[in-house]
Formats: structure tokens, sequence, C-alpha cells
């Protein structure tokens, strides 16, 4: 007679898991005290926690998610125990595939924009992984080489979520079988967590000599070492404020350190040539750097952490000042990865789009000043089918609902335009690659000089309003940019799809000629673009502005005959690039 209680609990906790709003809490503060036992590849937490309900309607439950090779041992509110059922629940944001999910009940209902504090415990180990990986059919060889995570006696290194979530979050489910849902999850938690302040106090004991332990909190944590006889303890304070910027993560090695003015390498036993050879690349790139972009500002002096992985193939992963990676790249490499992060540690800013932006265009700056113009569009060629597949992916989510007559999901089209438009966006392709090419264009608009001047006078802090930078940078160019932010920055329009439409040749007196070249942009995002016509003898360039869903003419003297026109040289990123052609008939002849 006992099995129907039985069963009416167990459907009830069923339909509790299928009620709830994973993502009605924001947290809004994290304070773990962290251990680290690489020996056993263990991790055990203890600490509090505090959410904040962002839903419309008052809470009784909330769910707290960590890896699935984790197990949840204690959750308390003030100072007593709180009911809660660990189920596992299967998600990509972690590196098993599979979250360990706590259904927490609170003892009283949380109304909209209170919070609560949570006591929370819970360990287990953190081994290499790469179940999300082989199930979609990658080689699990290959698969190491990207989710490399892991908590092991010879070597550690653990991102956090996206990778491994070793600290508490909160999303819905999301499998890399379905497009881009991964990233989509996590860019949304960052997004969440854009305000949220973690304090994270890392430890590990052992014997003999300490390896080195690292994080990349605020100004690398403050550290401790204490030595007794063969026993050690070493403890690393890890802030991150705010966590939404940072993707916080850990790493231990038997390190060295090669420490320079703007950058510090640490590296792996009997591996010093590789980190001197780093060390030189860092040292080419840095006059090119204080070129651009002078002495450090913003959060004060910050320098750029380069941590060698242990496995020569590892993908490079970049979060905070913080680079991991091999060693074992060529110097041009080397360059382009130190021109990125002395760039951060020297230009900061609390804006993704800028900070980001700026990162990934002075490596294309970098790479056309060493090899022309085209190497770095080639360069900047690697980013365009990120921006446009991500694009595309957006544009999914805006299509017309069938079953609403035509209406639009949730929201209109222009609140969707806002909400990811680089300066709001959490998308990883935009506010990296799309704002990439943004700075590119406006350093060919106005100069490499007035970008310069306008850069200098970027103060951090002076930031608060969404146009202060289009400001800094009008008020040197001396020109209205405003069409161009509201199409690239303040709104999503899309991206432009240019077409040569029309070119019509006319021969003047002696070999010259005019050809008359029409421009159709058929996207919704305008741009100045560069209108390049090739004669028999050399080539003639000039950028003309043609704003979205429309078209401008410009008119081009050549001095042998022309073959034919091309409309972007790839320096403006566009959905489709196969039209950008025009081959010239014959020229008409004078009257």
């Amino acid at each position: 007679m006992k099995f129907f209680p039985i069963v009416f609990v167990v459907c009830g906790l069923l339909h509790q898991s299928h009620a709830l709003d994973r993502e009605a809490f924001t947290f809004t503060n994290y304070e773990l005290d962290v251990r680290l036992e690489p020996q056993q590849q263990r991790l055990a937490a203890r600490g509090i926690i505090t959410l904040r309900n962002d839903s419309t309607s008052p809470q009784r439950n909330l769910c707290l998610q960590i890896s699935s090779t984790l197990d949840w041992r204690s959750i308390q509110a003030g100072g007593k125990v709180v009911q809660f059922v660990s189920q596992p629940y299967t998600s990509d944001i972690d590196h098993t595939g599979s979250l360990s999910e706590a259904v927490v009940t609170l003892p009283t209902e949380i109304p909209p924009k209170a919070s609560v504090e949570l006591e929370i415990g819970y360990e287990g180990t953190i081994p290499v992984a790469v179940t999300r990986l082989t199930r979609i059919g990658v080689p699990a060889d290959v698969a190491r080489h990207s989710d490399w995570d892991g908590i092991d006696k010879s070597f550690t290194a653990v991102r956090g979520i996206g990778y491994v979530v070793w600290y508490p979050v909160a999303t819905e489910s999301a499998n890399l079988s379905e497009g881009n849902t991964v990233f989509q999850r996590v860019a949304k938690w960052k997004a969440r967590e854009a305000a949220a302040v973690s304090k994270i106090k890392l430890s590990q004991s052992g014997e003999g000599t300490p390896p080195i332990l690292m994080c990349n909190g605020e100004a690398g944590g403050l550290k401790s070492d204490q030595q007794m006889d063969r026993a050690y303890e070493s403890t690393l304070e890890c802030a991150f404020k705010p966590l939404g910027e940072t993707v916080p993560l850990f790493a231990i090695g038997n390190y060295e350190s090669l420490d320079r003015q703007a950058i510090n390498i640490s590296y792996l036993p009997d591996h010093k040539p590789a980190a001197e050879k780093y060390a030189v690349a860092a040292q080419l790139a840095a006059p090119f750097v204080a070129e651009w972009f002078g002495s450090s500002r913003g959060r004060g002096a910050v320098k750029a952490e380069i941590l060698e992985l242990a496995d020569p193939e590892a993908a490079p992963y970049e979060s905070g000042s913080m680079l991991l990676t091999p060693l074992n790249i060529d110097s041009k490499m080397a360059q382009l990865e130190a021109v990125h992060q002395l760039t951060h540690a020297t230009f900061y800013s609390p804006r993704p789009w800028i900070n980001e932006g700026l990162a990934h265009f002075a490596q294309s700056e970098y790479r056309e000043r060493d090899a022309g113009r085209d190497a770095a569009l080639d360069f900047m060629g690697l980013h365009r089918a990120a921006v446009a597949d991500a694009e595309k992916t957006l544009a999914e989510t805006r299509r017309p609902n069938p079953d609403a007559d035509g209406a639009l999901l949730t929201t209109s089209d222009a609140v969707l335009q806002k909400r990811d438009s680089l300066i709001d966006t959490s998308i990883e392709e935009f506010y990296r690659s799309k704002a990439m090419y943004v700075w590119w264009m406006l350093r060919d608009m106005i100069g490499e000089d007035a970008l310069k001047r306008a850069l200098a006078t970027y103060r951090s802090d002076d930031d608060t309003a969404p146009d202060y930078m289009q400001h800094l940078i009008e008020k040197q160019a001396n020109r209205d940019l405003g069409w161009f932010f509201d199409d690239w920055v303040y709104r999503n329009a899309g991206l432009p799809d240019l077409k040569v439409a029309s070119a019509y040749s006319r021969k003047m007196v002696g070999n010259n000629y005019v050809v008359t070249v029409t421009i159709e942009n058929r996207g919704g995002a305008g741009a100045e673009v560069p209108v390049t016509l090739t004669m028999v003898e050399g080539q003639v360039v000039k950028r003309l502005e043609v704003r979205a869903n429309s078209k401008a003419v410009i008119r081009l003297e050549a001095a042998s005959a022309p073959m034919e026109v091309k409309v972007n040289d790839g320096s403006v990123p566009e959905n489709e690039m196969s039209n950008n052609l025009y081959k010239i008939e014959m020229p008409e002849k004078p009257n």
C-alpha cells in the first residue's frame, strides 16, 4: 500500500522540475572556498551565493547546476537545511554533456526583485571529459584538444561555464547538435551576470615542492604559501568584478615564469626556449600597441598573462587578461596573440564591443602593417563566416510565428534589433568579430590618425552613455557618423548586401575613359565601401557611401580601357559576396 504515495511524490517532483523557471533567478554574488586535490582529481567547495528573483512573479523553487561529476552535499537558507532534489540534467554547457541539478524548495516565496542567500556545499572529481563532442561524431583524440579541462596530479586547467560548470549556475538545456544553442545559453548567462560579483578562494595542499596555482581574477589574485617540512598549503584569492565579463578559470602546474614589462609568461619545465621566443614576439609587438593605445588606462595597470597548456595541440583560450595556449606556435602567430593580449592590458572598456573588438582590430591592423592590406583582409576573412552565420541564426529567431497571424513570437523587431546590437549583445561573434569589422570600417572612413586621437581621449569611467564613443570619434573626424553607429552599433540591422547594379563606360578624348557605376545595397545596414575599377593597366579605388536598401552612383576616371568593377574588397562584412564583381562591356565611343 506504500507504493501509491511514493508514486505521487515522484510525480510531484517531476512536475515541479518540468514547471521550474530555471532562469527566474540571477546570481548576484558568490563567496566560495574551493579546495583542490590534484592527486585525487577532486574539488570540494563551500560558500555563500546570493540570488535575486528577476521574474515577474513570486518564486518558491529555484535550481542550482554544477558539473555531473560533482555532487551536492548541502544547501541551507538562514542556517537551516532546505529541501532539494538532485537530478541529472542533460546540457552541453558542461564538457560531460550533463549537469547535477539541485531543485530547491525554499522556506518562503521570494517576491520579484527580492534576494535569497544560500549556504552551499558540493564536491567531486573533474576528469578530462569529451562526451559532449564524441556523441556528435567528433573523434576522441580531436575532442581532447578542444575539451582539455581537468584536474590531474601532473597538470590542471579548468575553465568555467561553457566548458566545466565548477561553480553554480542555472540555465536551460543546450545541445551541440542543435546549432548555436550552447553558445547562446552561455552568452545569455553572461549577460544576466553582467553585474555579478564573485570572490573565490582556491587552495591546494600536498607534499614536496608546491606547484603554481593561478587564476584569471583581478590583478591575478592574492597569494600565500605555507610549508612545514615537506607539507605545503597554497591559497589564491580571485575576484571577478563583474563576473559577466570574465569566465573564471584556474590552473595548476610546475610553472616557471618569464616576467617582462608588459607581459608575464608562465611556462612548463624544459620549455624556456619557447617562452623566450614568445617574449621576443611580445617585445616586437609592444611598440605597435603603444602607438595605438598609449599607456595602460582603465582599471589600473594590468599585465597580460600567458599560461602554457600541457597539450601542444590544445586549442588556445582567452578570458580576461589571461591566455592559455601552447607555446609551439610560429613567431608571426605569437606576435598576433601578443598584440591581442597587450591591447587588453593597455586599453580597457567595460563595453565588450569596444574591449574585445579593438583587440581583434589591433591584430588586423598589425597584420596589415606587417604584410599589407590583402594579408589583413585575409585574416579578417577568417571571422566573416562566423559573423554571417550568427546573423543568419539571429534572423531565424525573428521569423514570424505562423500560428500567430504573422506576428513575432515575443516582441517587436525594433526591440530585437536593440537587444542584439553591439552595444547590448552577449553574442561573441558580434562583440568580437563583427566589432572588429566596425573598428576597421571606422578607420577606413576617418583615417588612422583621427581614430588614434579619439581612442587617446577615451576614459572608461566616463563611458556611461551608449553614444560616448561616437561623440569622441566624431569630434576628431569632424564628421557626422550617426547613420553608421545606428546601423552597426545601436541596433542590429543585419549586414549589407552589396551589388554592382550597372557600370557604363564612355571613352573620352585620347585614351581616357569615364565609368559610371551604380552600387545597390539590398541589406539592412549601410556602409562606406571601396569601389575598385580594374583597367588594362592598373586600378582605381574610390570610396562610396551606400545606405541600407538604396542605390548610390560613383564616376571613376580610367587612364586605360576599363575591364571590371568590384564593390567591397572584404573590409565590409556581407552575407553574400558572389555578386560583387561586374564585367564591363566595350566602352561607348564619344560623340
